[in-house]
């Protein structure tokens, strides 16, 4: 469903989604607790990789303001979606 959005934006790989099949419930916190999971649901786990922090803002930007993103029929609830912007600090080769 996001493709169409994401690919012409800058990134270095195609948005990844990925559907929870072993997502346990942590004692203190995890997934679960996090989205505040609801019976039926499952978590939903997606990630995009850019080359720097400017291309993914404007990226983001240009995302947000295609028309495209207002027709998406999301297969979730988005106030309980979490993002944010990561910085890494080790990659291992495959």
């Amino acid at each position: 469903w996001g493709k169409p959005v994401t690919s012409p934006t800058g990134t270095l790989s195609p948005q990844v989604s990925t559907w929870g099949d072993n997502v346990p419930v942590g004692e203190v916190t995890g997934f679960p607790q996090s989205v505040k999971l609801e019976d039926g649901e499952v978590v939903v786990f997606s990630w995009l990789i850019w080359p720097d922090k400017a291309t993914a803002d404007a990226g983001y930007e240009k995302m947000m303001a295609d028309p495209r993103m207002e027709k998406l029929d999301m297969p979730f609830d988005g106030k309980r979606m979490i993002w944010g912007g990561f910085e890494t600090v080790f990659e291992a080769q495959a």
